[in-house]
């Protein structure tokens, strides 16, 4: 057995007194865990006591299980390549009947055109430089097919309905006057059909339906094969009941539940030793969220041996006590893109907050080695979503205009993806009242996500609770003016192994980017010297959290410059 939370907790202390306390003895309180034993050498004797260089060779002696530093190398669509497909061009909008002058309502062209990029198998729905209006959502729903313009700027599209208007209220699964187009939808929306279809109907008959990968609800599964022995965090290869039905190339879903002791929650939050006191069955939306569920493509099917081979390392160890199983999964949308255009809504004043009415941008959802490329919203309630999205990238891609909610949202089991080169531009006018700027979002145990190369001249690193876990941020230069979301049902906002890695804060604010104090067994290397103010949070674990600060105050001193690019590498 594997003990959760082991040993005595400690005692409540102050945020400032945790930077004192002796990370040597990191890999010891947890010594009950594989992910420690697996980790290579042990922290060094203070939090900062060691460079963002010897911190990378540390890592790099073991990077599938390091207690602090997630494994993201494979992040993004295809395994992380940085060749995306360029797939030809099987139909023009233009010859659907779209509108370049932006006169007529262009959404039934273009929707008919990528209608017949699916019907031909695939391939790219070319929409010419111009201004296109859309009375509509643009549905992309058929694995390989790109709607793709001729460079941001030159092809825009302008929409005219939010998705309230054009689908309906969408209220939340969890009660009260929310509306879920704040978290939602995108009117130009990435999902596989059959998905796409039993959404928008559920949300029209007000049965708010679950986003995720299992369907509107979350028993809608059929069970593949459990999951045998005792595989860890960091393992590639592991061993189950039944290989019967299982192939190379198979995608799959990986499914852990959890325990009447939560220890899969205690397990994602490093085990550190204040999850033995946390109130974790009063945290009833974060406990909504689990089974813990990771799709993942067997590469290797061992029928002899009953193994099989994932195409990325175990998220988590897969113990018998979380019942971990391969199950069926929502046919995920594989290999569609959107590229080269610029969608711009109405410029309104942003909705309170929580009550967006849907003028959002581009959502991906159920999808799966897809891509957004050279791609700018403009005045967007919401601007890219990734929902319940696996593998993904999200390359060269702007937000603009009078500012955003969430202007990058990940949550709902989101896994994998990659957003980078991106760009968070300043507003165009003063927020109104009683709305709030997040930034770049994770939640919902949101896993293995990485942001790199971004600047963010306003927003945060937000975190809406939900205890995501093992995300990257990286080589970010940001003005650190947002707020956080998340109520407290949702409970921790940091699961183990977040790494904030090369950042520059103009600013001077310290909240949701500095993390030594908040988040367990977690790194913050090579930031800009920073101070609080403005939204402060107490760690939601007691006691010694073993996370690691190392060359702060200094982002020149990041060694490597760029964490997910020197993991790609290696």
């Amino acid at each position: 057995m594997h003990a959760s939370g082991s040993g005595s907790v400690g005692p409540t202390v102050g945020r400032r007194s945790l930077l004192g306390g002796a990370i040597g003895v990191a890999v010891a309180a947890v010594g009950t865990t594989r992910l420690a034993n697996a980790a290579g050498p042990a922290p060094r004797g203070s939090a900062r006591g060691a460079s963002a260089a010897e911190l990378w060779a540390e890592y790099a002696a073991a990077p599938y299980a390091h207690p602090q530093i997630p494994y993201v190398g494979r992040a993004g669509a295809f395994g992380g390549t940085t060749d995306l497909p360029e797939p030809e061009v099987v139909a023009s909008a233009l010859d659907f009947g779209a509108d370049p002058d932006g006169v007529a309502d262009s959404a039934p062209a273009i929707n008919a055109a990528i209608g017949a990029a699916a019907d031909a198998g695939g391939g790219a729905v070319l929409l010419p430089a111009g201004r296109y209006r859309i009375d509509d959502i643009l549905h992309i729903g058929a694995d390989g097919v790109v709607l793709r313009g001729e460079g941001s700027g030159r092809t825009v599209i302008e929409a005219t309905r939010s998705l309230t208007d054009l689908i309906g209220r969408y209220g939340s699964r969890y009660g009260g006057d929310k509306s879920s187009w704040s978290w939602s939808g995108g009117l130009i929306w990435l999902c596989p059909t059959a998905r796409w279809r039993s959404l928008t109907d559920a949300i029209r008959a007000e049965n708010w339906p679950f986003e995720g990968w299992t369907g509107n609800a979350r028993d809608e599964w059929e069970s593949l094969t459990e999951i045998t022995g005792s595989p860890s965090l960091g393992d590639w290869t592991i061993e189950v009941a039944d290989t019967d039905g299982l192939a190379e190339g198979d995608r799959v879903l990986l499914r852990l539940s959890d325990d009447a002791e939560h220890t899969l929650l205690t397990h994602m939050a490093g085990e550190v030793p204040g999850t033995a006191s946390y109130d974790w069955a009063s945290r009833t939306k974060l406990t909504s969220y689990v089974p813990y569920e990771w799709p993942c493509r067997l590469t290797a099917v061992d029928h002899g041996a009953g193994r099989v081979t994932l195409d990325r390392p175990l998220p988590l160890d897969a113990r018998p006590e979380w019942d971990p199983r391969l199950t069926t999964l929502v046919p995920p949308l594989v290999g569609a893109g959107v590229e080269g255009l610029t969608l711009v809504c109405p410029e309104l004043p942003l909705s309170e907050h929580l009550l967006d009415t849907g003028f959002n941008g581009v959502a991906l959802q159920c999808a799966w080695d897809c891509w957004v490329r050279d791609v700018e919203v403009t005045h967007a309630d919401n601007g890219f979503l990734l929902v319940s999205a696996k593998g993904c990238t999200l390359r060269g891609t702007t937000i603009s205009g009078r500012g955003s909610h969430h202007p990058y949202c990940c949550r709902e089991g989101s896994h994998d993806n990659l957003v980078e080169d991106f760009a968070l531009l300043d507003r165009t006018s003063p927020p109104p009242a009683d709305t709030q700027l997040h930034g770049i979002n994770v939640e919902g145990l949101s896993s293995y996500n990485v942001w790199s190369r971004g600047r963010m001249e306003m927003g945060t690193f937000d975190s809406h609770r939900g205890m995501p876990f093992a995300n990257v941020r990286t080589e970010i230069t940001v003005n650190n003016n947002g707020t956080h979301g998340g109520d407290d049902t949702a409970g921790p906002l940091y699961g183990a192994r977040f790494t904030h890695w090369n950042v520059t804060v103009t600013n001077g604010r310290a909240g949701m980017i500095k993390l030594d104090e908040i988040a367990p067994y977690s790194a913050t290397v090579a930031i800009s010297e920073v101070t609080e103010f403005g939204q402060i949070d107490q760690p939601d674990f007691v006691g010694e959290l073993h996370t690691r600060l190392e060359s702060y105050g200094d982002p020149s001193a990041a060694d490597p410059a760029n964490l997910h690019a020197a993991q790609r590498d290696l």
